[in-house]
């Protein structure tokens, strides 16, 4: 199977930030991403593990359409340090009518513990400059339960703020959360 490379409905593929950067999600990533997914289950909305199987499935079924819309429902990335996956995500539920796309986001586990915020604010700067400057968007949110509050520092010093809190809004390990939206408008 030959897997796209580029996004038709962008006329920039690649965004930088020094040794880091954002480029279409690499089918040959595929793996790493599910392992991680899977890892990190208790903050995704994902209802139960992934399999290979599944994820090749999504791949070839999905993720390879969204290559030739004109207006996708998301648009995905591999996150690469010197080239390396260490993460990925990008803008999901994107809305063209009222211009505004929930980020998605998840980093090796690994790096969760030591470099959490580095790589969130590595990302929001590059997820920005696709969805503000290429797509110019309106608004950028991040929808996140009410899990990691070390989320909400790195979202304020990117100038994000708490836009809406969904009270009990999900049900985890025998109760239910709150949900917190941030936001950044595109200024």
């Amino acid at each position: 199977m030959i897997f796209p490379t580029t996004y038709n409905c962008l006329t920039q593929n690649k965004f930088e930030l020094g040794e880091y950067k954002i480029v279409p999600i690499r089918y040959e990533d595929r793996i790493e991403i599910m392992k991680w997914r899977n890892e990190q289950l208790y903050h995704l909305r994902q209802a139960e593990p992934l399999t290979e199987f599944s994820q090749d499935n999504y791949f070839k079924n999905v993720v390879t359409k969204l290559f030739i819309e004109e207006q996708p429902s998301q648009i995905l990335f591999s996150y690469l340090k010197d080239d390396v996956c260490i993460g990925y995500g990008g803008l999901v539920h994107i809305n063209w009518v009222d211009r505004n796309a929930e980020i998605s986001f998840i980093m090796k586990t690994e790096l969760e513990l030591v470099e959490f915020d580095l790589h969130w604010s590595n990302y929001l700067g590059l997820i920005e400059s696709l969805g503000f400057g290429t797509l110019k968007l309106h608004k950028l949110f991040v929808y996140a339960f009410d899990l990691r509050p070390h989320l909400y520092s790195s979202l304020k010093k990117s100038n994000y703020f708490e836009d809406a809190i969904l009270k009990e809004h999900c049900y985890f390990n025998g109760q239910f959360l709150d949900v917190i939206i941030h936001s950044k408008l595109n200024s």
